[in-house]
């Protein structure tokens, strides 16, 4: 008969858990975004802490002192960073006389990528591991009285046996670009109609047109100049939107990745001739998968946002056998230069049976139309 497992222990810091385990844990999930290094990184740099409202909560489950599987949760007082909008959730709470904040969310913090899922000793019972977690969850989430845990961008197929736990799905929108065997730039514009084929190559000459060169820096291009460089570009696009700009990273961040995550990155930079680089976009990527996430400009140029955050990063995933490209959240523009929309889910439970009666009925009428949605935007791309 098998011992059953002796312990969930609760880790306040990634530091507290050793790297070497952590990635073998990590490995089935296939995604730099939790890795070790990338949430020490964030941790280190004083983005992710209690002060600024992600205070990690990483549940460890033992065996013989063996760790078999991790939880990897923030407790959270706001829902920033997370570019899934539960402020009707909220409001509902509060006209309950319920306490919305803190709340649990499972995610890597401030990145709205998908695949998240507790993670696991290889070959070992992962039902049975994910059980143990969720009780120990959900016992500290009773005790500390908070309302409600919830998994964002998570694995689908990880997502079946919690929903059969009593969580709740929510299904959302992305957008991402999918291979379909290209070898260059011209064969991805090949499947649109001529019109878009046409508008396409006008915003991309709109570029060149203005004396504007594009420059890639990948793995060991990059120093500390060119993280700096995108750490102003990240204020400065955040700050032009005020308090909606989702400024989260601090300087810091940017500089730990020179030494330990710079094989990760991509970046496409533009300048003028010799000049300053004046805009920049940076990309996370691993061996099949291209992710984009932040950019930045000193000059309002047309198109220029197209140039460096659609079609270089779509250009270079055909060059290097990139099988899909995930531009970031929002923007319903995105379909239109060839990136379909896809279901995002996410899994809630609220330990208040009125919040959960009241939003239950509601999610699933929300699901369909969403999924309505999704289908009428991918029918809508002007592909031939």
């Amino acid at each position: 008969m098998n011992q059953p497992i002796h312990k969930v222990e609760v880790k306040l810091s990634i530091k507290e858990i050793s790297k070497e385990i952590w990635n073998e844990l990590a490995n089935g999930i296939n995604n730099p975004f939790y890795e070790w290094t990338w949430i020490k990184n964030l941790e280190i740099s004083k983005s992710v802490s209690r002060e600024t409202g992600w205070q990690p909560l990483y549940f460890v489950a033992v065996k013989n002192e063996e760790i078999l599987g991790i939880a990897p949760l923030f407790l959270k007082n706001h829902s920033y960073g997370e570019f899934i909008f539960d402020q009707s959730f909220a409001r509902l709470a509060q006209e309950l006389n319920l306490n919305y904040y803190p709340k649990l969310i499972g995610m890597s913090p401030y990145s709205p990528v998908n695949g998240y899922q507790f993670l696991y000793k290889k070959n070992k019972d992962k039902n049975e591991i994910t059980n143990l977690l969720i009780n120990h969850i959900e016992s500290f989430a009773i005790k500390n009285k908070v309302l409600s845990c919830n998994f964002l961008y998570i694995d689908e197929s990880w997502g079946n046996h919690l929903k059969s736990l009593g969580y709740h799905e929510w299904i959302n929108s992305s957008s991402e670009w999918r291979s379909n065997g290209e070898k260059t730039f011209n064969d991805f514009l090949s499947r649109f109609n001529s019109n878009q084929r046409k508008n396409i190559k006008k915003e991309r000459k709109s570029i060149t047109k203005q004396d504007i060169k594009v420059e890639i820096f990948n793995e060991d291009d990059i120093n500390q100049e060119i993280l700096k460089k995108m750490h102003n570009f990240y204020e400065q696009h955040c700050s032009r939107w005020g308090v909606w700009g989702s400024k989260y990273l601090t300087s810091t961040f940017f500089e730990t990745l020179v030494d330990n995550k710079k094989n990760l990155l991509l970046f496409s930079a533009s300048k003028h001739d010799s000049d300053e680089i004046f805009a920049m976009s940076m990309c996370v990527k691993n061996q099949n998968n291209l992710w984009g996430r932040y950019w930045g400009s000193q000059k309002e140029i047309s198109n220029l946002h197209f140039e460096l955050c659609y079609y270089q990063p779509i250009e270079w995933a055909i060059k290097n056998g990139i099988h899909l490209f995930d531009p970031g959240a929002g923007g319903k523009h995105k379909r239109r230069r060839g990136f379909f929309a896809k279901s995002t889910i996410s899994l809630h439970k609220w330990f208040d049976k009125n919040m959960e009666n009241i939003i239950s009925p509601w999610l699933n009428e929300v699901n369909k139309q969403t999924e309505m949605e999704i289908d009428f935007e991918n029918k809508s791309i002007p592909f031939k």
